[in-house]
């Protein structure tokens, strides 16, 4: 069976049935849903700008939402506060904050909220690029806020390409 996009980008993060993973831009919550049946005592906080977005993802999700393993918050990455929680792994599927821009604020955040062992994987995709560009835009963007980059991945699926950057902060 080959995988989609959504679906290839879980297998890398590869969630444990404890860990406490943030996802940045959310969206459907369809990559909620694949984390969360993976999940025993973890749990996933799911951020998205768009109240549109956090509200299907609450539909889809209603489910892990009551089962104390989905929270779904309207929220932007650099202005985020979760009182000192960290995480072990943060996400992000086509937020194109990463491959355009400046993201200063959101790496910083993203400083503060991962655990030091904790890592990010940063997933995008453009249609009309292959993904060893985006690998390196990517790439480029964790590299000039000082991460350290553990892996860069490309992936082939029935749509397109899509790039993964491993990192871990700057400890």
């Amino acid at each position: 069976m080959s995988l989609d996009r959504i679906g290839w980008a879980v297998e890398v993060v590869a969630p444990q049935p404890s860990d406490q993973l943030l996802e940045i831009g959310c969206g459907h919550g369809v990559a909620v849903t694949k984390v969360c049946e993976r999940l025993v005592d973890g749990e996933i906080v799911a951020i998205d700008r768009s109240p549109a977005m956090i509200a299907a993802a609450a539909r889809r999700n209603d489910r892990y939402v009551a089962a104390g393993r989905a929270t779904l918050q309207i929220a932007d990455l650099g202005a985020l506060d979760l009182g000192g929680r960290r995480f072990d792994k943060a996400f992000a599927m086509r937020v194109g904050l990463f491959t355009r821009g400046d993201p200063i604020r959101e790496f910083a955040a993203l400083a503060r909220l991962l655990k030091p062992e904790g890592r990010l994987f940063l997933l995008h995709d453009e249609p009309s690029t292959d993904a060893d560009e985006v690998a390196a835009r990517l790439e480029a963007a964790v590299l000039r806020h000082r991460w350290i980059v553990e892996a860069r991945l490309t992936h082939v699926f029935d749509g397109g390409e899509v790039a993964c950057v491993i990192a871990r902060p700057p400890f």
